[in-house]
């Protein structure tokens, strides 16, 4: 099965009228564009993977673009950096390019040039290189389901299922702590931030939404189920277990259990 996807750009820059002529710009070349307005709001969103490149302005609210690389640098050293600035002088520069950035673009700036300067960089790195699984992809194999968080997929031998961005955050979530419980405040804090909007039964409900995405058609089929097992324990016949199970700790988490 053929896996495409078009070279993705975050651009974070907090003029709104200079960020949308950009993203419009990009996607007219094709590229597809995650653009935030701030560089706080930039480190919160992003996810190892997520872009192939990153366009980033310096004099940002929040977190200006120096404090931004420095964290880019510490998830994904090798992602390559542009920035797009009004600081011009020698020492801007300078500073610029000792902080990490890949290139250093000063406003005003011709579109067309910056285009060409972004393509060189994804040339030497190979990022731009249509393949059936890109270096930024980030793929996962759960039993025998694919999960690729960078396109919100879940593919089931020739079936694809899309995923919501925050059913794809909680799935991440999971995986990453695989066959360890990963407790309920932990995930809301994850996946919503600090609100308490998920908390109590709608939590749950959400949950059910992913466990039905990884889940087989023939799992609760009567031959494999234990009599004796309950609703938990020893649910299954031994040797018949689901290669992929989410698993409800009632009242503590959640648990991504992974069989081999």
């Amino acid at each position: 099965m053929k896996n495409i996807r078009k070279t993705k750009i975050m651009l974070v820059e907090d003029s709104q009228n200079l960020r949308l002529v950009l993203k419009d710009y990009f996607e007219m070349m094709n590229y597809e564009v995650i653009d935030f307005g701030d560089g706080e709001s930039a480190i919160k969103n992003y996810q190892s993977g997520c872009c192939d490149i990153c366009l980033l302005d310096i004099g940002l609210p929040k977190k200006d673009g120096y404090v931004v690389i420095s964290e880019l640098r510490n998830i994904t050293p090798e992602l390559p950096v542009v920035f797009v600035t009004a600081r011009d002088s020698k020492d801007d520069r300078i500073k610029g390019f000792k902080a990490g950035c890949d290139d250093y673009v000063t406003k005003p700036f011709s579109t067309e040039e910056l285009l060409l300067r972004m393509e060189a960089i994804l040339r030497r790195c190979g990022a731009n290189k249509k393949k059936d699984i890109l270096p930024g992809d980030v793929i996962f194999q759960l039993g025998n389901l694919t999960f690729n968080f960078s396109e919100l997929k879940l593919i089931k031998d020739d079936s694809e299922c899309m995923l919501t961005r925050k059913e794809a955050k909680l799935l991440k979530l999971l995986y990453d702590h695989k066959n360890k419980l990963v407790p309920r405040e932990v995930i809301t804090k994850e996946i919503w931030g600090d609100s308490k909007a998920a908390m109590g039964r709608s939590l749950d409900v959400f949950l059910s939404k992913v466990r039905r995405h990884v889940k087989s058609e023939d799992e609760d089929a009567p031959e494999k189920l234990n009599p004796e097992g309950g609703k938990r324990k020893n649910k299954y016949k031994a040797g018949l277990e689901p290669k992929v199970e989410i698993i409800n700790v009632h009242g503590a988490g959640y648990l991504l259990k992974i069989r081999d």
